[in-house]
């Protein structure tokens, strides 16, 4: 287990390296390692420099971050989520949560609301469609007192088109096309908007609900089993599951606020990593986020240089690889899903 987690960091950083240096201005890996230490370390770079050394520092930098970021976020809010409902294709925007965001983000870019926010508005307005969507389902969802899965996907399931006929009256109403390119935008994804002010604030979000979901893994071993083995073994269920509700939707609200709606990661990663470490959620959650990064790191490199100088919808890659991936699981004799 130490030496994956070792060998997955090692991935994680050479690939971390060599995405902020491919690009349209492709720097060698000694080259941006330099860049990199005069950014941090307040070093002096030639005049001739500077042109490249803002790409790399300004733009490719925080791009990249977002993406390990946003990959390790979704990795495990899916592992979480697929033992709160559990159902094995369950994912971090089953809830609604995408939906809301993409209704919310485009309602601020076509009204112009949050003005105030600046830059940060449309994501300001994506983060409030997401709670919004998470409230929605949770209290239409509650039975009890508690949290019933099948009721949370359900819900969920409808929220996400009622938010999605929202958008659509938007954009059939709205005065030119930047609705609907916003529409795109956030129901695919993509990370060219990163910036270093937006970092720190996914950053808290994610590395939290990391921490988190990795010390509730026993946990979650137990919920997984069913609600009533989870009693029988002292475990409050509604308690854990309204928690885990709450703390999945904040982060997949966040990332989905800076990133829009990635789909096939959260859903796929979970499986694939159980195949390698088995059905335990403290080693799924271990190396889920590692590996969710590394996959994300690369999806997005090849989103930005596949056609270059277009720049594909990353969503559109991980489809790409999510779907002949998750079928190919489905057809695999000796796995079953959730269990490995």
């Amino acid at each position: 287990m130490r030496s994956l987690v070792l060998l997955l960091a090692a991935v994680l950083a050479v690939s971390v390296l060599l995405a902020i240096g491919v690009g349209a201005a492709a720097v060698p890996p000694g080259q941006t390692l330099r860049y990199l230490w005069a950014a941090l370390s307040g070093g002096a770079i030639t005049p001739d420099e500077v042109t490249t050394y803002q790409i790399v520092w300004q733009v490719r930098t925080p791009r990249v971050i977002l993406a390990v970021l946003v990959g390790a976020g979704l990795s495990a809010a899916g592992v979480a989520i697929q033992a709160m409902v559990r159902n094995a294709l369950a994912d971090p925007f089953v809830l609604g949560v995408s939906s809301g965001a993409s209704a919310g983000a485009v309602l601020v870019g076509v009204t112009g609301a949050l003005t105030a926010l600046g830059i940060y508005a449309v994501s300001a307005g994506a983060f409030l469609g997401a709670l919004l969507a998470s409230a929605l389902v949770y209290f239409v969802a509650r039975q009890g007192g508690g949290l019933s899965p099948l009721r949370l996907v359900l819900t969920g399931v409808a929220a996400a088109f009622g938010f999605q006929a929202v958008m659509s009256v938007i954009v059939y109403f709205a005065p030119d096309g930047e609705a609907t390119s916003t529409v795109l935008y956030w129901s695919m994804g993509g990370f060219g908007a990163a910036t270093w002010g937006a970092l720190p604030v996914i950053a808290a979000v994610t590395l939290t609900a990391l921490v988190i979901l990795r010390g509730l893994g026993r946990r979650l071993d137990v919920l997984a089993q069913g609600d009533e083995s989870a009693a029988a073994l002292g475990v409050d269920t509604v308690r854990l599951r309204r928690g885990l509700f709450v703390l999945t939707s904040l982060a997949t609200g966040a990332m989905v606020a800076v990133s829009g709606a990635i789909g096939f990661v959260g859903l796929v990663m979970p499986h694939l990593v159980r195949l390698l470490v088995g059905a335990a959620h403290t080693r799924v959650l271990t190396i889920a986020p590692l590996a969710g990064a590394i996959f994300m790191v690369w999806a997005d490199l090849v989103a930005r240089t596949l056609v270059a100088p277009r720049e594909l919808p990353i969503g559109v890659i991980t489809a790409l690889v999510g779907v002949p991936v998750f079928v190919t699981l489905l057809r695999r004799r000796g796995y079953l899903f959730g269990r490995a």
